[in-house]
């Protein structure tokens, strides 16, 4: 259960932000933007140009939607602190993605495990601008919504190292693309130039069978070669591939059960 509630939102689809959550923004994309902008990918650069987020203040939904609808046909819906798997996947196959209306408190203003809006507004919004990866999510949610629960959590894997924690290969470097990584500055920092994480070419099967934990920086990014994959992976038999890695089993973690992390 979230600490957290979620602002009511206006008939006209405004919140009504507060003065210290606005300093909070202000604090939080300023910082990101130095740090996301040598190594995010550039369709997430070119997003964010287009987005125009204001840095005075928190952005109000409508403007998102403006600009999301005329670049690819999406939308961001406000949703509570926590919805179910249900709602997500039906969610974005109809091209809404869920934005939690709440932000982050000062005290966790580094390290905050659910999403709230500063994630998935300054996270994943400007990439829902790319056709390609608009095409993949709204698939991806398709596929989720008729999934059965044991096929949903292979297709977690897919989105985790993706839409979450995706890298792509940009003029022989890689390149950011993913929110969970562009919406933290040491995360960011990590999956760009930490020695300790394996960068994998990206394999579907892989990435299908590959474990992970969500409080922890990442063990391994699978890197794409172009956001074009995407597309291609929107166009090929999903469930058939989650049907072959569930069949295989997951690959062994690489990292230590939660309650035995700090044993020792």
């Amino acid at each position: 259960m979230s600490q957290y509630h979620s602002k009511p939102i206006s008939h006209n689809g405004h919140i009504d932000w507060n003065d210290d959550e606005h300093k909070i923004w202000h604090d939080l994309i300023t910082r990101q933007q130095e740090v996301v902008k040598s190594r995010a990918c550039q369709a997430y650069l070119d997003g964010l140009s287009m987005l125009n987020l204001p840095t005075d203040r928190l952005p109000q939904l409508p403007e998102i939607n403006r600009v999301l609808q005329r670049e690819t046909g999406w939308q961001v819906e406000p949703v509570p602190a926590l919805i179910s798997f249900d709602r997500f996947f039906a969610l974005l196959a109809e091209k809404k993605f869920p934005v939690a209306t709440f932000l982050r408190s000062r005290e966790e203003f580094d390290y905050l495990q659910e999403p709230d809006f500063f994630h998935e507004i300054y996270g994943h919004c400007a990439m829902l601008t790319h056709p390609d990866f608009a095409a993949f999510t709204h698939v991806y949610g398709k596929l989720g919504a008729a999934a059965s629960p044991k096929e949903r959590g292979y297709l977690a894997r897919l989105y985790w190292f993706t839409v979450e924690f995706g890298l792509v290969q940009e003029q022989g470097q890689n390149k950011i693309y993913g929110g969970g990584i562009l919406s933290s500055p040491g995360e960011t920092l990590y999956a760009s130039e930490s020695t300790i994480p394996l960068r994998e070419p990206f394999d579907i099967l892989q990435v299908l069978r590959t474990p992970y934990r969500i409080d922890i920086m990442q063990p391994i990014y699978y890197v794409l070669p172009d956001l074009g994959q995407l597309y291609q992976l929107s166009q090929r038999d999903l469930m058939a591939l989650v049907g072959q890695a569930m069949e295989a089993g997951l690959l062994p973690a690489r990292f230590q059960p939660k309650e035995q992390q700090h044993a020792g």
